[in-house]
């Protein structure tokens, strides 16, 4: 019964964290002592010692999360069953991606905050450096564009929602100079932005916000571009980490409330697929690994961890609790979002978006919030997408100031948001959906990689980072191969040359990484 198997799930998470999570901390060797970039290279803009670790695991978590682990554990169930999908949520997510994540944060830390293409120079060549930093702007990209293509349907299909997404970005620029620039109370700047919050919420509920004319999509898009253009230079804790931290109790909050109904909902698996070895998308392997995405591992974390949370971590010690530990809660979200459809699956009107089929699970399930059940869903995946969306886009600033040389950020910024927009009109959600997945994929695959070459430098035995690596490289590059074939038979020649350019340049890294590694050898 899904009861059982959410409790083994999440005592298998909890273990793999005290564990296996334990093991990793220990054997990348924490300095509760050392100064982190945060405090050596403070600027009031990027680098900015967090309030609290909490505040700052809030902020890496809404991060991290996005709709990845929701979207992609709903499409991978619709296609193949449950139990391949959730096998691969839990030991991909403990051996894997956490490890991934964890690895991505403490490297950056120790290399001054850099981002990840200037430790591969250091780590493996400067031209592996240049090509990863191509490689890592164009997967931002790719993210950028599909998060603002899922957020722009979301306010379309339900209009409710846009007052307490859009809502919290006046309320997070009040609390963030509440709290940083102020110093007020934690405890009063935090209940005060839930306050908001739970105001937008009961508000929107009763006036939606529609868009009239020929095209709101459209609309929608350029006010999602335009917020996160402002997003991506305002300092990061004045808008970007405090709309993080007071989201991620909405966040929270869901994510409790449906453990508990799950627990409490004794429903049998009986009436749905357990497992499908192939489908209208292909087989299992390796379709599955790459349509679950952040569910299990997500190249996207290491962007994050590289590019904003290493640059706020205050303390060494909290690397484990918010590098490996908002991992296990997004796998432990992945598993509710997975049970949630589930349930759901009976009611599921033809050509609903997977989000809508997350929000109809989550309403049956959590029976107790009446109305507000599949209204609170889909204002919580909201949540995810707009948090992840404002990050990418400063990280792939941030990105486009290091390749180009680029100075002015105003500039970078629109580079990067033109270039999205650009991309967002040459494929649908479902052409954009699966290369994201071998995008992510792929990156976690050459982040896992440049841990590697830092453990090799150091005089590690790698082969906690290295396995994983290899294994993501075996399932994205064979899934890219099968994609341009299917691309190109479609006609699509963009994402037909950009599948090519993805497999040039992931093979490129990997050669330079073995030429490297030799030396250490």
């Amino acid at each position: 019964m899904s009861t059982l198997i959410f409790i083994i799930s999440l005592a298998i998470l909890l273990l793999g964290y005290r564990i296996y999570g334990s093991f990793v901390e220990r054997f990348f060797e924490i300095d509760l002592n050392r100064k982190t970039p945060a405090h050596t290279k403070y600027d009031g803009i990027d680098y900015v010692p967090a309030r609290s670790w909490w505040v700052l695991f809030s902020h890496h978590f809404a991060s991290i999360a996005g709709a990845g682990p929701i979207v992609g554990p709903v499409l991978a169930f619709m296609y193949w069953g449950w139990l391949g999908v959730l096998l691969w949520i839990l030991f991909g997510t403990i051996f894997m991606g956490a490890v991934h994540d964890f690895g991505a944060l403490f490297i950056s830390i120790r290399e001054n905050g850099n981002s990840f293409g200037q430790v591969a120079q250091k780590y493996i060549s400067k031209k592996a450096s240049i090509v990863l930093l191509v490689f890592l702007w164009l997967a931002l990209v790719l993210v950028i564009s599909v998060f603002a293509d899922i957020c722009s349907r979301s306010f379309i299909n339900e209009p409710r929602i846009v007052l307490p997404s859009l809502g919290l970005i006046p309320v997070a620029l009040l609390i963030g100079f509440l709290m940083s620039r102020l110093r007020l109370n934690l405890a009063f700047s935090t209940l005060l932005g839930i306050g908001f919050l739970v105001v937008f919420v009961i508000v929107g509920k009763s006036w939606p916000i529609v868009f009239g004319g020929r095209n709101p999509y459209l609309a929608w898009l350029s006010i999602l571009f335009v917020y996160s253009f402002f997003a991506s230079v305002i300092p990061v804790d004045i808008l970007l980490a405090p709309r993080d931290y007071i989201s991620s109790f909405l966040l929270f909050f869901g994510i409790l409330v449906a453990a508990l109904a799950i627990v409490i909902n004794l429903q049998p698996l009986d009436r749905v697929t357990t497992l499908h070895l192939s489908s209208a998308k292909g087989p299992i392997f390796p379709v599955m690994f790459i349509m679950v995405a952040c569910g299990a591992i997500s190249g996207f974390h290491s962007l994050v961890s590289s590019g904003t949370t290493s640059k706020q971590l205050s303390n060494e010690r909290d690397a484990k609790r918010i590098g490996y530990g908002a991992m296990v809660l997004e796998a432990i979200l992945a598993v509710i979002a997975l049970i949630c459809v589930v349930f759901g699956v009976a009611d599921i009107p033809e050509g609903t978006t997977p989000i809508g089929v997350f929000g109809i699970g989550f309403g049956k399930i959590v029976f107790f919030l009446g109305d507000y059940a599949k209204f609170v869903a889909i204002i919580m995946v909201n949540a995810f997408i707009l948090t992840t969306l404002d990050t990418a886009t400063r990280i792939t600033r941030l990105l486009t100031q290091e390749l180009l040389g680029l100075k002015n950020k105003y500039w970078a910024t629109l580079i990067s948001v033109g270039s999205a927009g650009l991309l967002l009109f040459s494929g649908t959600f479902d052409t954009l959906w699966p290369m994201f997945g071998a995008t992510n994929q792929l990156v976690a695959g050459l982040s896992l990689l440049v841990v590697s070459g830092y453990l090799s430098a150091k005089g590690k035995n790698n082969k906690i980072t290295l396995i994983p690596a290899i294994l993501m490289f075996f399932i994205t590059f064979i899934f890219l191969f099968r994609q341009m074939a299917v691309f190109f038979s479609e006609k699509n020649y963009l994402l037909s040359l950009i599948s090519v350019i993805l497999v040039f340049l992931g093979a490129f890294i990997v050669k330079e990484f073995i030429k490297k590694r030799k030396e250490y050898a």
